[in-house]
């Protein structure tokens, strides 16, 4: 890997508006000696927004050699001092909110608005992490032996292998970076190669805090190199977000090597939608669901149950809502949804769309035909609400992307088992304002994380999340949940010596 002449971390490409990225190891931004990645703007995909190249299996060497030789005095570090560099990384990322949300607007398509928030909230994650340092930290229990005390303090796990998705490019890497790093641990960090620009600078806001070198390196690479990571022998841990298929192989891998792994996957969401709900409230929330970030969220409504006695008119007033939807580009003032992540994956689910389509009991309400516009050079798919009478593949299968499939149900009973019926356990919703309802949908629906009278998408950093069956595995994310993977504990029996009693 080639060291860069200037210690920054991107540099200006052909334009103003391209930027070249180099990878972060042993504390030092380096050029890469792999082969040329060419970020572009999903919505303009012959618009150039990085270059740089990839990382190598060299690199992935002297930065695990970095990760162990820093981490004994990064553990060693008190936690306030790792805490306040946190913070100052949080103060850095607010400060350019607006500039780097413009920035993953063009990279990963979420609006200008969701960009910007996006980076207000890895600043908000960060800073909950950064003030773990003031909480308890282990427990003290007591003795069935005189003399003695039993404390149980916890200690970080070691070098942690970070494997983060395009959907958020800094909301999920921060909220994984940060307890790692906030609990002592030195991290190896891939992120989707998709969104290189993005990764560089969250890396960046956490070198300007004070973070010592070794303690954080980003490895842009692809797929391979991923394997690599997590299958190298310096790495003690492994944390993931993506697709099931790739996390499934990682578990599996991770087993062989007994190395602990916290995965998070796929998701086919459902939202709930009872005879006594609000439907102004149920369409607005499910809408913001279904589409927002063009439905590319592990969280978002992608599926729909609504009560027979008041499919017809809920179904009316959301497909309204969905066909009134402004599709643009992401920076443009009043666009409500912008394109998918690229060409590649519009194209997929399209096709899955097709294919639905084709298949009898099928009913498109609304979008389900590309565009035929200037949006047809973009990676835009129009909001689709498909109604299915039976099984059918896209009730089951996820298509990340801004598609919603609606089934319709006699009774409670059947609005539940159908909103369970699946691999996937991530989150649901249920809208009503009947309180059995509520009860019964906590009892039966095997889901990590549900709404009741909200959206399925959202998280906080102070609660625990993840899912239930294909959803996770592991330890939950977020919250003091964290701990629970980035922290071991250790048991310690405490007692004084014979001559102390004396």
């Amino acid at each position: 890997m080639r060291e860069s002449t200037d210690d920054s971390p991107t540099a200006g490409g052909v334009s103003p508006s391209v930027r070249t990225f180099r990878h972060l190891v042993a504390g030092r931004w380096r050029e890469g000696d792999g082969a040329e990645l060419v970020d572009v703007n999903p919505a303009r995909p012959r618009e150039t927004v990085a270059v740089g190249r990839l990382a190598t299996e060299h690199d992935l060497d002297r930065a695990v050699a970095a990760a162990r030789d820093a981490f004994p005095r990064w553990a060693a570090t008190p936690h306030h001092a790792r805490g306040a560099i946190l913070d100052r990384a949080a103060g850095i990322l607010d400060a350019h909110a607006e500039p780097w949300g413009e920035e993953l607007s063009r990279e990963e398509g979420k609006t200008r608005p969701e960009g910007i928030g996006e980076v207000r909230r890895a600043a908000e994650i960060l800073r909950y992490y950064a003030a773990e340092s003031s909480r308890p930290v282990g427990e003290v229990f007591a003795s069935p032996r005189p003399g003695e005390q039993i404390q149980v303090v916890h200690r970080p796990v070691g070098v942690v292998a970070v494997v983060t998705p395009f959907n958020f490019p800094v909301a999920i890497p921060a909220w994984k970076i940060a307890p790692a790093l906030g609990y002592g641990n030195t991290v190896l960090w891939k992120p989707a190669s998709a969104v290189p620009l993005l990764a560089v600078r969250l890396a960046e806001a956490l070198v300007q805090a004070g973070l010592p070198e070794g303690v954080l390196s980003l490895l842009i690479g692809d797929g391979v190199l991923g394997g690599r990571l997590v299958g190298h022998r310096g790495v003690d841990a492994v944390t993931f977000t993506g697709s099931t298929s790739v996390g499934r192989g990682l578990i599996a891998d991770c087993g062989r090597l007994a190395r602990p792994v916290q995965a998070e996957m796929g998701g086919k969401n459902a939202a709930v939608v009872l005879a006594d709900a609000d439907l102004e409230l149920a369409a607005s929330e499910v809408l913001a669901g279904a589409f927002r970030s063009a439905g590319q969220k592990c969280t978002a409504t992608s599926r729909l149950v609504v009560a027979e006695p008041v499919a017809d008119e809920f179904l009316t007033l959301l497909t309204k809502r969905v066909g009134a939807l402004r599709v643009g580009d992401p920076l443009a003032e009043g666009t409500e949804m912008g394109p998918v992540i690229s060409l590649q994956a519009r194209d997929g689910i399209q096709r899955a769309v097709d294919a639905a389509a084709g298949r009898p009991g099928t009913d498109i309400l609304t979008g389900g035909r590309p565009y035929d516009d200037d949006r047809m050079a973009g990676a835009f798919l129009p909001p689709t609400v498909i109604e299915l009478t039976g099984q059918d593949p896209l009730w089951r299968e996820e298509l990340f992307g801004p598609v919603l499939a609606v089934r319709r149900a006699a009774d409670l009973n059947e609005a539940l088992n159908l909103a369970d019926d699946g691999d996937f356990g991530l989150s649901a919703a249920v809208f009503t304002d009947d309180l059995r309802a509520v009860t019964t949908a906590v009892e039966r629906l095997d889901v990590g994380v549900l709404h009741i009278n909200s959206e399925t998408a959202g998280a906080d950093p102070h609660v625990p999340f993840g899912g239930a069956k294909q959803s996770g595995y592991g330890p939950k994310e977020q919250g003091r949940a964290a701990r629970d993977f980035f922290a071991r504990t250790k048991t310690v029996y405490l007692r004084g010596s014979s001559r102390q009693a004396q």
